[in-house]
């Protein structure tokens, strides 16, 4: 099961409460009262709640099972002056990339885009004042709580698109070691996938985003849930498939694609693209990327993914553009 969506409860501790103690002994005379001098520590303050990005972990599926955490309560103040100990955080680990949303307030807290960024969701309430300031001790207050959406956006350098069929998963599986299920039908891939492609002493880690459909960027066909992986990757290859029984097809394929990027999220296109024309081994593909290249004039780089012919031009065209937008 692949889970990149989530909500979650949290909740800082208690700070523990401050004590009403009173020393006395045969050298002590007694205060007020008779109750000798007020020595009563404070209570330890509660434990926070931190969320901490982890390049160990790649999905929020841990969190299907668990969805309620906690800090741990201060403990209470002593007598002799004895402060509460404070109560440990709960640290909870994430996928690098998770963007953490505080739900309330719809209000982003923190992205935590690389490993080790911290952020802390919920405060630990501060331990209650004990007596030996000649006041009357007071209770421990209570730690923040709230819930929080966290949001897992894949880190990858290059991010595959295309509309649903387009071949996709084949690329991946034969220029990485991923294993994507493949099959002839659209939407084979439910959820993101990634891969680690290695170029003699380059590689570089590709996103297989599952196919866009037309009104993706309305939230159509879990337009939502696809089209935010894209946020994430330097460079985009625009998977086209050439093997259409129309010539027209290709061309309106790579339209509305470019489209739905646009208005999702108009920076998205501008980022840099590499067209392939992929199933360039079937019939009619060959007068399908001529009319292609006529209508709209751009560069392309003709593959076929099943016959694993072109692969190194094109991984070279990655290659090349990745040195460049990252230098």
């Amino acid at each position: 099961m692949f889970i990149d969506k989530i909500e979650i409860e949290v909740e800082a501790g208690r700070g523990g409460n401050g004590v009403n103690s009173f020393y006395r002994d045969k050298f002590v005379r007694p205060g007020r009262k008779g109750r000798g001098r007020p020595d009563g520590g404070d209570g330890g303050n509660g434990g926070d709640v931190i969320l901490k990005a982890s390049s160990r972990m790649h999905t929020l599926l841990d969190f299907y099972y668990k969805k309620n955490f906690s800090g741990e309560k201060g403990s209470h103040g002593q007598g002799n002056g004895r402060r509460g100990r404070n109560g440990s955080d709960c640290l909870i680990e994430v996928p690098c990339g998770t963007v953490v949303k505080d739900l309330k307030f719809d209000c982003i807290l923190k992205d935590l885009k690389h490993a080790s960024d911290t952020v802390i969701v919920a405060k630990g309430g501060l331990g209650g004042r004990g007596n030996k300031r000649a006041e009357n001790a007071t209770e421990g207050k209570s730690g923040e709580r709230r819930r929080l959406l966290l949001e897992l956006k894949f880190i990858a350098d290059v991010g595959i698109i295309g509309l649903p069929n387009a071949g996709k998963s084949s690329l991946l599986s034969v220029i990485s070691k991923a294993r994507p299920k493949i099959a002839p039908y659209p939407f084979t891939t439910k959820s993101p996938v990634l891969g680690i492609v290695k170029c003699g002493d380059f590689s570089f880690v590709v996103a297989e985003i599952p196919g866009i459909i037309r009104d993706a960027h309305a939230g159509k066909g879990l337009g939502f849930e696809f089209l935010r992986h894209v946020e994430r990757t330097k460079i985009l290859i625009h998977l086209i498939d050439m093997s259409a029984a129309s010539s027209d097809e290709p061309v309106n394929a790579y339209q509305t694609l470019n489209q739905e990027l646009k208005l999702y999220k108009n920076k998205i296109i501008g980022k840099p693209q590499i067209i392939v024309a992929n199933k360039m081994d079937l019939n009619g593909s060959e007068q399908n990327l001529i009319k292609f290249k006529e209508q709209l004039d751009v560069d392309v780089i003709s593959i076929s993914a099943q016959k694993r012919h072109n692969l190194d031009r094109l991984l070279d065209a990655i290659r090349r553009n990745l040195q460049k937008n990252c230098s």
